[in-house]
């Protein structure tokens, strides 16, 4: 069993308060960006939509996580309709974050002309490792509740400020979430030199990220119902149902069309960076 004994809350200054959770959620952010940045020139193409989309994908991933958590837990909200806004007091949804993210980044593509499948496999890439240096800060707070267990590598929060189950020995579902995301981002960057089909990639992240979300919420405790399972189960089958028929169709478009199934694109990228593989994968 594994002791937690860590202050949420990194430093405190007024009313403003700096906590692990907010820091990892913008390293996240960050790494993701730059993972998707460098998936895009692997493609031979600029970085420069990945930067700009920024301004339209992070705002939408942040109202699409918080309205999710709202709709998920409206009996919180349904007496006071303008505390839905207080999102600085916790609460917010990953599946909602994916979600506002991906509507946000599509919109920028469509609008910018960027190649949707390129752009699009980037910003799987990015998702899935920024989502897991996030739950980096989900760990040391304790704010996702595991379930009883007393598995050698459960933990136990002893901090009284956390937001876990005080002394209580419980699995660490986001732990091993963080671990899922980590090892799919290292076999996706390897599958991005043997699939050779654009767009793929972004499937497959959605695939096993609602995987991923359903054998770790066997693990959870919070989050609401719904028709017998938990939240973000139901929202992984969901997701499911859609990214399984999306990825067929994708590779059953490419053997119809050998061209579009080339690989990573030859011609020669910006900022001198080789055409080939993501240079991430290298």
């Amino acid at each position: 069993m594994i002791e937690i004994y860590i202050d949420p809350n990194l430093a405190a200054f007024g009313d403003l308060v700096l906590a692990w959770h907010g820091i990892f959620t913008a390293v996240g952010i960050l790494a993701g960006v730059w993972l998707a940045a460098r998936v895009m020139r692997g493609y031979g193409l600029s970085d420069e939509p990945v930067y700009n989309a920024i301004i339209i994908a992070v705002p939408s991933a942040i109202v699409g996580a918080r309205l999710l958590f709202v709709l998920g837990n409206w009996g919180q909200f349904s007496d006071n309709v303008l505390n839905a806004f207080l999102i600085y007091k916790g609460g917010i949804s990953v599946w909602g974050a994916v979600l506002g993210g991906i509507l946000g980044g599509l919109y920028h593509a469509l609008r910018s002309k960027t190649p949707l499948a390129e752009f699009a496999d980037a910003a799987g890439m990015g998702l899935f490792f920024g989502m897991a240096i996030g739950r980096i800060g989900d760990i040391i707070n304790g704010e996702h509740r595991g379930s009883p267990s007393d598995a050698p590598w459960s933990v136990r929060y002893t901090h009284p400020d956390t937001l876990g189950e005080i002394g209580q020995s419980v699995h660490l579902a986001v732990g091993y979430e963080m671990v899922w995301d980590l090892t799919l981002v290292s076999l996706l960057l390897i599958l991005m030199r043997r699939l050779r089909v654009r767009g793929a990639v972004f499937w497959l992240f959605l695939i096993l990220y609602a995987i991923g979300r359903i054998w770790t919420h066997e693990y959870r405790t919070d989050g609401g119902q719904v028709l017998g399972l938990q939240e973000a189960q139901f929202l992984g089958l969901l997701t499911l149902a859609i990214a399984v028929p999306g990825l067929l169709w994708v590779l059953w478009t490419a053997r119809r069309h050998p061209p579009l199934a080339s690989g990573i694109a030859t011609t020669t990228p910006n900022r001198g960076v080789e055409a080939g593989t993501p240079d991430s994968a290298n």
